[in-house]
């Protein structure tokens, strides 16, 4: 007769000394907090696109009472985005070894047998399907973001979007069966452990403290070569396994981190030569198209802002300087306060290349047109020639090769 404990439906087939009530409850509060303030930062993040300006900053289609809008993304601190991003993407990445040995822990129950033994057991199956399946694909999407790998079928963000929802739904949901039970085992530290613990355990290796430490030691070592990217400066030298991390790329005024290159966009000199680029730029009044040497005559003025970009990374302050985006709104007979901004680049293809700013944003006196960076001209691939800057924007927001400006109410 074939041995059953060799099929994993079999209790006998899973021999961990590891497994158990308690060492599963803590990793599953750890998981409880981690991944509660990943779903707010990453809301946070969805309002920063400020999502309800224009349909070309949403990039959720059909998603009804799910993309409701937290609030008018403001422009101050400006190190705000930087900050709640770089939470999102450095958290995410440090709670995957948590994620890993809390699936591990569990890994019996998804095999017992029968599949179903009521209407409400089978509803709790099916939750917890969700609950892994949207866990594993929302980290391993976020870390192939943070990676610019784009091997998954379709846009980041609307299957980033949609999943984060299902996920956390089946979240809540496991978390308001299980969380006092969780509670109960760490503070009084429960030995009834018959769902989870080996009936035929072999002989231990590491204690559960042991293996506790080893989870929190692999969280650690991710968190330190990827935390600095969003600091930036020396700490970025530490980033060793993100794609923007160690030391700046380049050197001089421009040597500082991009996404994408004038290459990649399709930009040519022809393009932004002085004899062919005019910034259009409509309003109240009607239309103006404006030279760079006209841009160069106009009031001056200088920023020192970051870039901070949803895959994680930032930059420095950098020196921006400029005409404000205000100042260009009033040549269009938007005196006073000015509304929003439909921005247009150069680039002719892919996310982003028209983009919307809401009216707090243009009336920001640091939201510039930019025309230099750290006292010379823009690089090519930093968007000459101008780009926006507008202080705790996603990067996205920051449109280089800018060709069109558009005010109005959006």
């Amino acid at each position: 007769m074939r041995d059953q404990s060799r099929l994993p439906t079999s209790p006998g087939f899973w021999r961990s000394p590891l497994r158990g009530t308690w060492f599963t409850s803590v990793l599953g509060l750890v998981l409880l907090v981690g991944v509660t303030v990943l779903f707010v930062t990453g809301l946070v993040s969805y309002a920063a696109y400020n999502p309800d300006l224009s349909r070309v900053n949403d990039m959720t289609p059909d998603k009804g009472v799910l993309g409701f809008y937290l609030f008018a993304w403001p422009s101050n601190p400006v190190w705000l985005y930087r900050l709640t991003q770089g939470l999102h993407v450095t958290l995410g990445v440090t709670l995957i070894p948590v994620l890993l040995a809390k699936l591990w822990s569990v890994v019996p129950k998804l095999f017992t047998l029968p599949p179903a033994r009521s209407v409400t057991h089978a509803l709790e199956r099916i939750s917890l399907l969700l609950l892994v399946g949207g866990g594993l694909f929302e980290f391993t999407t976020g870390v192939l973001n943070v990676q610019l790998d784009y091997v998954f079928p379709g846009s980041f963000y609307p299957l980033h979007f949609y999943g984060a929802w299902v996920f956390f739904a089946a979240f809540v949901a496991h978390a308001a069966l299980k969380t006092p039970t969780a509670l109960r085992a760490v503070r009084h530290r429960l030995r009834d452990e018959s769902e989870l613990a080996a009936p035929r355990p072999d002989a231990p290796t590491v204690s559960r403290r042991g293996a506790l430490g080893l989870v929190g030691g692999g969280s650690l070592l991710l968190f330190l070569t990827t935390v600095g990217q969003s600091l930036g400066g020396p700490f970025r030298r530490t980033a060793l396994l993100a794609p923007h991390g160690t030391a700046d790329p380049g050197g001089g005024p421009n040597g500082f981190q991009i996404n994408k290159t004038a290459a990649y966009a399709g930009i040519t000199a022809a393009d932004t030569h002085e004899d062919n680029w005019r910034l259009v730029v409509t309003g109240r009044t009607g239309t103006v198209r404006l030279s760079r040497a006209q841009l160069l005559r106009l009031p001056l003025h200088s920023s020192s802002l970051p870039i901070a970009c949803v895959e994680g990374w930032s930059t420095a302050d950098q020196w921006w300087r400029g005409v404000r985006l205000r100042d260009l709104a009033a040549l269009v007979g938007h005196d006073g306060d000015p509304p929003d901004v439909l921005v247009e680049s150069l680039q002719r293809h892919g996310a982003f290349r028209r983009a919307a700013l809401r009216a707090n944003q243009v009336a920001d006196g640091r939201s510039l047109l930019a025309l230099y960076v750290n006292g010379e001209e823009l690089s090519p691939d930093h968007g000459h020639p101008a780009r926006i800057i507008v202080p705790a924007a996603p990067g996205v927001l920051n449109t280089k090769w800018v060709a069109r400006l558009t005010f109005e109410d959006l």
